[in-house]
C-alpha cells in the first residue's frame, strides 16, 4: 500500500468514526442508514480501485466528498445562519441567500447540499471516466502506454454515467424516507438534487475533454 493511499484511507476511517459516534450519540437514525450506504460505498471503491487502479487525484477526492457528506447531516450551523427547513445542520445552510431569506423566509442561490451534490457527482463522473479506461486497458484495446482519448462520445458517456449515479443516490435517499424520519426534502429539493447532480457531471466531462487537448497541444 502507498503512502498516499494510506492517508486516504486514514482520513476516511477518522471522519467515519467519527460520524459513528456522532449519529448513535445523537440517536440519528436517519444517518445511521447513510453510514451503512457510505461503508459499501468504500468497500465498492476499494474494488474498482484493485482492479483498474484509480489516481491518487479522484481517490482524495472521494473521500473528501465523503467527509463532506457525513458533515453535513452532523455538523450544526449557528442560529443566525440562514438555513432552509427547521434542521440547523450544514445540508440546509443557504451559501448565498437571497433578501428574503436573510429577512427570515426560506431562499437563496446555492444550499450547501447542492454545492455537495455537484462537486460530488463531478468526482463520480471522473470515477467513471477512469473505471472505463481501467475497463478498456484491461480487455487489450489499449496498449499499457496508450492513453484513451476523450472524445465527445465519450464525455457524453461518462456524464450520463455520473448522473445515473446521482439518480441512484436519490433512490438511496427516497429509501431512507420509507425507513425512518429524514431531512431529505420533497420533490423539488429531489429535482434540485438532480439538476446539480448533472451541473457537477457535463463541469467534469468538460475538464477531462479540455485538460487532454491541453495536454496535446
Amino acid at each position: 500500500m502507498s503512502h498516499s493511499l494510506f492517508r486516504v484511507g486514514l482520513l476516511t476511517a477518522a471522519y467515519m468514526l467519527v460520524a459513528i459516534w456522532g449519529a448513535l450519540r445523537s440517536g440519528n437514525r436517519e444517518f445511521v442508514f447513510y453510514i451503512a450506504v457510505m461503508l459499501v460505498l468504500i468497500a465498492s471503491v476499494g474494488v474498482i480501485h484493485a482492479r483498474v487502479r484509480l489516481t491518487q487525484g479522484v481517490l482524495w477526492m472521494l473521500s473528501i466528498w465523503g467527509a463532506l457528506h457525513m458533515a453535513g447531516g452532523l455538523v450544526t450551523v449557528p442560529a443566525d445562519w440562514p438555513i432552509h427547513g427547521d434542521l440547523r445542520v450544514l445540508y440546509n445552510w443557504w451559501i448565498f441567500p437571497s433578501a428574503a431569506s436573510a429577512a427570515g423566509e426560506p431562499g437563496g442561490w446555492l444550499k450547501y447540499d447542492q454545492a455537495v451534490h455537484a462537486f460530488g457527482f463531478g468526482v463520480a463522473t471522473w470515477l467513471c471516466w477512469q473505471g472505463l479506461c481501467g475497463a478498456l486497458r484491461g480487455r487489450a484495446a489499449l496498449d499499457a502506454t496508450q492513453a484513451l482519448r476523450p472524445t465527445l462520445g465519450l464525455m457524453v458517456i461518462v456524464a450520463a454515467a455520473g448522473m445515473g449515479l446521482g439518480a441512484l443516490n436519490e433512490v438511496v435517499e427516497f429509501v431512507a424516507t420509507r425507513i425512518t424520519e429524514t431531512n431529505v426534502g420533497g420533490y423539488v429539493n429531489t429535482g434540485w438534487d438532480l439538476v446539480y447532480n448533472a451541473v457537477g457531471a457535463c463541469l467534469a466531462a468538460a475538464i477531462i475533454f479540455v485538460g487532454f487537448r491541453r495536454q496535446k497541444s
